[in-house]
């Protein structure tokens, strides 16, 4: 493995960390919201809500991002490669995230509801005091678990020319004719990131348990 080669190998690994970090940052607050909208069961939006998650979690990555990239235009709204990855994972990550968090909801005891409530709390300061920071210590490995499916699957923006991490390992193998040695160097890379995932998960918990306190 030459310089440059770990230099191109860097490269590809920060366009697979910001795109999937830009998507899983949209994808929990979308999906957080979907699963507030779902628990308030409106009965059309619901309806619809439902569709949506559905439709996401069973289509393809890659499918949906060949999808975005080559139909969007033909509607009006050209998508340059970047945006088109990103809004693919978004809409991925979120239906899968909405499930998590409307899980989370669903379990929480009712009986805190009714006694913060009866204590006079007003439902959004409960929301934001107490049940979110039990939802999100309940809910984290879940969304880890979800993050590091996503951005294992990120190499599926690469159908569409994004040079990803896996993208250019194919290419130094192309190049060099010894695939091995790459493919060890992107596997460190993703366990490093994934590395990280997880030891945020840790902070994240010690975090939400005090909130929770």
């Amino acid at each position: 493995m030459t310089q440059k080669a770990w230099f191109l190998l860097f490269e590809g690994a920060w366009v697979t960390l910001w795109i999937s970090g830009t998507a899983i940052a949209l994808g929990l607050v979308i999906g957080l919201g979907i699963a507030l909208l779902r628990s308030a069961r409106i009965p059309v939006l619901d309806t619809i809500l439902a569709l949506y998650t559905s439709l996401a979690r069973a289509t393809p990555l890659v499918t949906l991002v060949l999808f975005l990239f080559l139909a969007a235009p033909r509607f009006g709204f050209p998508l340059d490669r970047t945006t088109a990855a990103i809004l693919a994972l978004t809409l991925n990550t979120s239906a899968f995230n909405a499930e998590i968090w409307r899980t989370a909801f669903l379990n929480f005891s009712r009986e805190q509801r009714e006694a913060a409530l009866a204590c006079g709390m007003t439902p959004v300061t409960f929301f934001r005091h107490i049940m979110l920071p039990q939802m999100i210590t309940t809910s984290l490995p879940g969304l880890v678990n979800e993050m590091s499916f996503l951005i294992k699957s990120s190499p599926a923006i690469a159908i569409i020319g994004l040079v990803d991490l896996t993208r250019v390992t194919n290419r130094i193998s192309a190049v060099t004719y010894q695939p091995l040695p790459p493919i060890l160097a992107a596997a460190l890379l993703y366990m490093a990131i994934i590395g990280v995932l997880i030891k945020l998960q840790s902070l994240a918990e010690r975090k939400a348990s005090r909130l929770a306190m």
